[in-house]
């Protein structure tokens, strides 16, 4: 067995919030990169022994609403209230504190990015002339930064990803770093300053599991990152 990483399960928010759910790529592309998954529900009375015994923490994407101090000034969210959202924030955080990995997917890239000083817009076709983020078919390229943790694991300037998302983020806080972009210029993934593993990503890697896609390495340098000595 693998690292064994916790996996931050969403909900079914929009048909009364009865069921964990999370999508089996999600799953797939961690066990496919050597790690062994477990999903997580929301019980703040595990966040610590989950934040001791796990080497990482996946959170995964979702619909619900953040803080309103979140957004841009005059936005909110369009979407629902959750109790993951208490219990995400205690979550990544322990793990961060703990120095362990962390890697954030849609939702949970503007979770680490919030966490740290960041800013939402509540309906990306706001930040002006975009492309159509809103789509599960639709697909396009993104450009990564040179040097950062995400060229050292796509280790190609582009990637084609998907697109599936209505909030983004607009403002960067002071410890995040943008390191894709969207030809439009939309944020699609970041990391934080430090040594450590914190990275988000915009798009929806585990709808590709099984595909062969070059983001899967993603999951693998995830995985490599929650098997060091500091970790296990």
């Amino acid at each position: 067995m693998g690292p064994r990483i916790a996996v931050l399960l969403d909900e079914n928010t929009s048909s009364g919030a009865t069921r964990y759910e999370a999508h089996k790529g999600y799953f797939l592309g961690l066990r496919d990169a050597g790690a062994a998954p477990f999903g997580l529900p929301y019980f703040a009375e595990m966040i610590p022994g989950v934040v001791a015994d796990f080497d990482g923490l996946l959170s995964v994407g979702g619909r619900f609403a953040y803080p309103p101090a979140w957004y841009l000034d005059g936005e909110a969210s369009f979407a629902p209230d959750s109790p993951r959202l208490a219990v995400e924030q205690s979550l990544m955080g322990g793990f961060l504190a703990a120095g362990k990995p962390v890697l954030g997917i849609c939702a949970g890239m503007q979770m680490l990015a919030c966490l740290h000083g960041s800013r939402l817009t509540a309906d990306v076709r706001t930040l002006g002339d975009v492309l159509d983020h809103d789509n599960r078919d639709q697909r396009h390229e993104i450009s990564i930064l040179p040097g950062s943790r995400l060229a050292g694991l796509i280790v190609a300037p582009t990637l084609e990803v998907n697109s599936f998302h209505r909030e983004a983020i607009a403002q960067l806080g002071s410890q995040v770093r943008a390191v894709a972009h969207a030809p439009d210029g939309v944020i699609e993934a970041v990391e934080l300053d430090g040594p450590g593993f914190a990275l988000g990503i915009q798009w929806h890697q585990e709808l590709f599991a099984g595909a062969d896609h070059p983001g899967d390495a993603i999951f693998r340098g995830f995985v490599a990152a929650c098997e060091t000595p500091k970790n296990r």
